[in-house]
C-alpha cells in the first residue's frame, strides 16, 4: 500500500459489486493508480447496508470515505441501498458514486433523485476504466473537502 500525500491515512473505499470481473478490474485499477486505499468489497445490497450500518458480521467495519455502488445487485438493488444511505443523517454525507453499466435515462434520473453524488457508466476498456478511477480519486479524495468521520 502506498500512502497518499494528501492524507495521513489510507482511503476507505466500499465497492458494492456482484460481478467478480468488475471487482477485479476495480482492484487492478486502484492498484495501478497507486491510490493509498483499503478496498472493501460486498457483493449484494443487503451486505452493503449491513457494512454501512455496522450490523452482524460487519459490526467492526470502518466508515468508508467513498462508496462505489453498482445499481443491479442481488438481494437488494443499488437504488434501495442508495435510498437507505441517503436517508440516514450520519451516512448521508458519504459520497456515493454510482458506477454501473446502465446508460438508461431513467436509471440516471432515479439515482440523482435518490441523491447520488455522481453517476458514471462503466467503460469496458481497462484504460478507460483506469482513467475513470483516477478521476474519482483525484476529485473525491484529493480536491473535495469531506466532513470528518463520525466518532464512535
Amino acid at each position: 500500500m502506498i500512502m497518499d500525500s494528501h492524507n495521513s491515512h489510507a482511503i476507505e473505499i466500499l465497492l458494492v459489486e456482484d460481478n467478480p470481473g468488475d471487482v477485479e478490474l476495480t482492484r487492478e485499477a486502484l492498484e495501478t493508480a497507486k491510490i493509498s486505499n483499503r478496498l472493501h468489497v460486498v457483493e449484494d445490497g443487503s451486505d452493503a447496508t449491513d457494512f454501512l450500518f455496522r450490523r452482524g458480521k460487519y459490526s467492526d467495519a470502518p466508515e468508508p470515505d467513498i462508496v462505489l455502488l453498482d445499481l443491479n445487485l442481488p438481494v437488494k438493488d443499488g437504488r434501495q441501498v442508495l435510498s437507505e444511505i441517503k436517508a440516514d443523517p450520519e451516512l448521508a454525507k458519504i459520497p456515493i458514486v454510482v458506477l454501473t453499466t446502465s446508460q438508461a435515462d431513467e436509471d440516471i434520473l432515479r439515482a440523482y433523485q435518490l441523491h447520488a453524488n455522481c453517476y458514471i457508466t462503466k467503460p469496458v476498456d481497462f484504460n478507460q476504466f483506469l482513467r475513470i478511477v483516477n478521476a474519482i480519486e483525484e476529485f473525491w479524495l484529493s480536491i473535495v473537502k469531506l466532513p470528518k468521520k463520525r466518532v464512535h
